[in-house]
């Protein structure tokens, strides 16, 4: 804040003093947030990875044709947990207004330790119809990882390696 102090003549005085703690305090608490958002955004980000045969290259595609993969495809009243190749489809339904979480970690865990395909591989896709919000897909991704499948790649519903036939 700036103030004029009188010399005691006519003139005004010309000195002008800042009182600048405010200004100090502001930036001390700006950088404090900023150092908190720059840790948060490090630690919440969702590592995806796109899956699907067209962003593979050729002789990958081959090689990868072999593999069961396992597919879970989000629709508004029921999601879908599959396997290529084999031809197995679970559905699993929803609970009043929620999904039956509990039974899709079931299936994904049977899939994983008991199927025999997934025992070394921890890689599942993920699909969803435009309708479903944005948790819905995060706690499929959670309820994927915490069923062994660490290595989560969201595709595009047309794109999914084992899908049923709606």
């Amino acid at each position: 804040m700036g103030a004029a102090i009188d010399t005691g003549d006519n003139k005004k005085s010309v000195d002008v003093y800042l009182n600048i703690v405010p200004f100090i305090d502001l930036l001390s608490c700006l950088t404090a947030f900023l150092l908190v958002t720059a840790v948060w955004t490090s630690l919440a980000q969702i590592s995806i990875k796109p899956k699907g045969v067209a962003r593979q290259a050729p002789e990958d595609v081959i090689q990868e044709e072999e593999k069961v993969r396992a597919s879970i495809l989000v629709q508004e009243s029921k999601i879908w947990v599959g396997l290529s190749r084999v031809g197995e489809f679970r559905e699993i339904g929803k609970e009043g207004e929620d999904y039956n979480w509990p039974e899709l970690r079931e299936v994904l865990v049977d899939h994983k330790e008991k199927s025999g395909y997934f025992e070394d591989r921890e890689d599942i896709e993920i699909a969803a119809e435009d309708d479903i919000d944005y948790q819905t897909i995060i706690s499929v991704m959670d309820t994927a990882i915490a069923a062994g499948f660490r290595d989560v790649g969201l595709a595009d519903p047309a794109s999914l390696s084992a899908r049923p036939q709606l």
